[in-house]
C-alpha cells in the first residue's frame, strides 16, 4: 500500500524526496492528532445533542421564499446556533454576505452616533479598517459619528492591561476583540486569554458590550469566547462553522438585545427576524454545521503538518511547530515575493476546482497593497477548504487555511514544497 501511494503522489508531481520527508512529519505528529480527534469528538457531540434538544426535523431542511413567514428551518436552525454557543439567541442568515458583513452589522447595529469602539488588541483585519473608518470609506462608523480608540498588544503579545484601563472613558460601549491574527503575526488567541481580557474590561465598566470576531475559531477548542462572558460571537459560514457545504451566510450568536439589534439592523425596524427567505439552503447550513468539528479537525491538522514542514525547512512560522492551537490558520514567513507566489501556485494547482488556474497577485477591494489568493474551492472564497493567500509586501507571508480532508491538504502542501523546490527558491 505504501508503495502505491508514493506512486501516485509521485504520479501528480511529487518527487520521491518530497514524499520521504512529508513521511517523516507526519509519523511525529500522530500523538498530537489523536488529541485533535478528541477534541472533534467532543464537538461533535456538542453539536449533535443541540440537534436532538431543538427536534431538527425532516420539515427543517425545506425552504422558503418571498418575505419568509414562519420558516421552522431558519427559526430552528437559529436556536441550534444559540445552544451550541450557550447564549440567548443567534442570527444566522443567507442575507449576511461574508464574515466583514456580519462584523459590520454587529458593529452598526448596537453602536450610535457619539458612542466609541475599542479594540484592546491592536489593529483589526484589513477588511475591517473601512468599516470602522480607520481608511475613509462611504457609510463607515466614522461617518456616523462613532469614533474609535485601539490598543496594541505588547512586544511579547500579552495584553497591555494599563493601556487599557486608560483608554475606557464614559463614550467606550463596545469593545471588539479578533480571535485570530488576520494579516499580522502575533499570536492567536485563545478562549482563555479572552475570557480573561473580558473579565478585566467588565471588571472596569460592567456594562460594555464585547464582541468577538469568532472567524476561524470555531471547535478548534472545546469551548467557545460566548462561555466566557462574550456578549457577541460573530463569523462567517464559509469558513469553520459551514463544515465546507454552507454556499454564503453569517452568523451573529449573543445576548437577546444584541442580537436584535442586529436582525433590525439587517432587514427593517419592526421586522427584524421575522422575515428573510430561507430559500432550497438550509439543508446546507445544517449538514455543514453536523460536518464542522471533524472538517476543522481536518484543517487543524494541516495547519500543523504545514508548521511542521516549513519550520523543519529554517522558515519562521507563526504558530511555531509545537505550541497549542486556537485557530487554523499558519502564517509563514516566505522571505520572497517568488516564493509566496510559488507556495500559492501550488496550492491552486492541488485544487479539485481551478486546479489549471495560474493565480497573480491583484488589488483586491479591502486591502491596502496587491494580494495573491489560491482557493479552487466548491465554493467561492471558502476559507474552510484548501486555501492560501498573502499580502505582496514583506516579509512576504502566506497565510494557509483550510482542508476538507487532511488528505488533500496534505497533498498541497506536499505541493506547495515541490514547486518552490523546482523552481530553484529553497
Amino acid at each position: 500500500m505504501e508503495a502505491n501511494l508514493k506512486e501516485i503522489y509521485k504520479s501528480m508531481g511529487i518527487k520521491e524526496d518530497t514524499f520521504d520527508f512529508g513521511e517523516t512529519i507526519l509519523d511525529s505528529l500522530k500523538e498530537r492528532f489523536e488529541k485533535i480527534d478528541k477534541v472533534a469528538e467532543y464537538n461533535q457531540l456538542r453539536v449533535l445533542d443541540a440537534f436532538r434538544k431543538n427536534h431538527v426535523s425532516e420539515a427543517c431542511m425545506l425552504g422558503t421564499t418571498g418575505y419568509g413567514y414562519s420558516d421552522i428551518g431558519r427559526d430552528t436552525l437559529e436556536k441550534v446556533y444559540a445552544d451550541i454557543f450557550k447564549t440567548e439567541d443567534a442570527l444566522v442568515r443567507p442575507q449576511i454576505t461574508c464574515g466583514t458583513h456580519a462584523l459590520a452589522l454587529a458593529l452598526m447595529s448596537n453602536l450610535r452616533p457619539g458612542d466609541e469602539l475599542l479594540s484592546p488588541v491592536g489593529k483589526p483585519y484589513d477588511t475591517l479598517e473601512e468599516v470602522i473608518g480607520i481608511r475613509e470609506s462611504k457609510g463607515s462608523l466614522k461617518e456616523y459619528g462613532v469614533t474609535y480608540s485601539q490598543v496594541d498588544l505588547l512586544d511579547d503579545g500579552s495584553f497591555d492591561f494599563e493601556g487599557i484601563k486608560k483608554a475606557i472613558n464614559d463614550k467606550t460601549k463596545l469593545v471588539t476583540i479578533q480571535r485570530s491574527k488576520g494579516y499580522q503575526t502575533r499570536p492567536t488567541l485563545s478562549v482563555a486569554r479572552i475570557g480573561e481580557l473580558i473579565a478585566f474590561i467588565k471588571d472596569i465598566k460592567p456594562d460594555l458590550k464585547v464582541m468577538v470576531d469568532n472567524c476561524y475559531g470555531e471547535f478548534v477548542e472545546t469551548i467557545e469566547p460566548s462561555f466566557v462572558g462574550a456578549d457577541m460571537v460573530v463569523g462567517s459560514l464559509i469558513k469553520n462553522i459551514g463544515g465546507g457545504l454552507a454556499p454564503i451566510g453569517g452568523y451573529i450568536a449573543g445576548s437577546k438585545e444584541c442580537v436584535e439589534n442586529a436582525a433590525y439592523r439587517l432587514t427593517s425596524p419592526g421586522l427584524g427576524k421575522e422575515v428573510g427567505a430561507s430559500l432550497g439552503i438550509l439543508k446546507d447550513f445544517y449538514q455543514g454545521l453536523f460536518l464542522a468539528p471533524t472538517v476543522t479537525a481536518s484543517a487543524l491538522k494541516t495547519a500543523i503538518f504545514a508548521a511542521n514542514v516549513y519550520e523543519k525547512l529554517g522558515f519562521s512560522v507563526i504558530p511555531n511547530s509545537t505550541e497549542s492551537r486556537h485557530d487554523i490558520i499558519q502564517a509563514i514567513t516566505l522571505g520572497s515575493k517568488e516564493r509566496l507566489i510559488a507556495f500559492c501556485q501550488g496550492i491552486q494547482s492541488s485544487s479539485p476546482v481551478d486546479s489549471f488556474v495560474n493565480v497573480e497577485p491583484w488589488d483586491m477591494p479591502g486591502y491596502d497593497s496587491e494580494v495573491i489568493m489560491a482557493a479552487g474551492a466548491f465554493i467561492s472564497g471558502s476559507s474552510i477548504e484548501l486555501s492560501a493567500d498573502g499580502p505582496i509586501k514583506e516579509p512576504y507571508n502566506v497565510y494557509f487555511q483550510g482542508g476538507l480532508t487532511f488528505e488533500h491538504a496534505r497533498f498541497g502542501i506536499l505541493n506547495s514544497l515541490q514547486v518552490m523546490k523546482d523552481r530553484k527558491l529553497l
